[in-house]
């Protein structure tokens, strides 16, 4: 059987069209093609949550291939994203994306894009996979951030190296590190899309997505505040 999958957008003016029900449209259509190839004698593991079998059972290189295929379409060959949708994942810690694959396998991870995308997109990864994915993406060479200068961007520099004392708000970079590269289960900021650091910062203010430390770090952060230090992580 050949599954035809959409492309990811190959320019910047077609980035504009990427909207809420298309991205919806498209994670329906890869949600199918995942069942389709998990459920493949091919790949050795039935449909719904991989049991102990196929949990143990090594990813092959075939099934791999194809499911960083269906990834491709979201998030970029190579994982370099296009869309603030859909996250960087190139040279992004390895630790990290396999906390989330297993964090929107077993849906532990409830913030509203985790539902409406990567519920069903990882519901048929197993640990081999998970671990033969991250690998993949934590291996590419990281997307450069765009250079800028504007206040902004020097308060947000500000608030990364510094914090924010009046909030007891720490420095970022205690945990994210100098550059911003991230370090084991500690997430790569640096080049991510503004837009989805800006919604990651809210949902974990809100407590939308899950995380007692992040949560305490910007629950107390004002919307200009999180406009500047993410405008500056783009910059990295």
């Amino acid at each position: 059987m050949t599954i035809r999958l959409p492309t990811a957008p190959e320019g910047g003016s077609r980035m504009g069209r990427i909207g809420s029900v298309s991205g919806k449209l498209r994670a329906t259509v890869l949600f199918a093609a995942l069942v389709v190839m998990a459920a493949s004698p091919a790949h050795g593991q039935p449909a719904g949550k991989p049991g102990a079998q196929a949990q143990a059972a090594p990813a092959s290189k075939e099934a791999v291939d194809g499911t960083l295929h269906v990834c491709s379409s979201c998030h970029g060959f190579g994982g370099r994203s296009i869309s603030p949708t859909f996250p960087r994942l190139a040279g992004q810690q390895k630790d990290y994306l396999v906390a989330q694959l297993k964090a929107f396998r077993d849906k532990t991870r409830a913030d509203p894009h985790a539902q409406t995308y990567m519920w069903g997109m990882a519901a048929h990864l197993s640990d081999p996979m998970i671990e033969a994915v991250a690998a993949y993406y934590s291996a590419q060479p990281p997307v450069a951030g765009t250079p800028g200068a504007s206040p902004e961007i020097a308060a947000g520099a500000k608030i990364f190296a510094e914090g924010i004392p009046p909030a007891k708000a720490p420095a970022c970079m205690s945990c994210h590190g100098a550059k911003a590269a991230g370090n084991g289960p500690i997430p790569r900021l640096a080049g991510q899309h503004r837009a989805y650091l800006v919604r990651q910062l809210e949902a974990f203010a809100s407590k939308a997505r899950a995380n007692a430390i992040m949560h305490e770090q910007s629950k107390s952060l004002t919307q200009e505040q999180i406009s500047e230090v993410t405008a500056f992580l783009a910059t990295q």
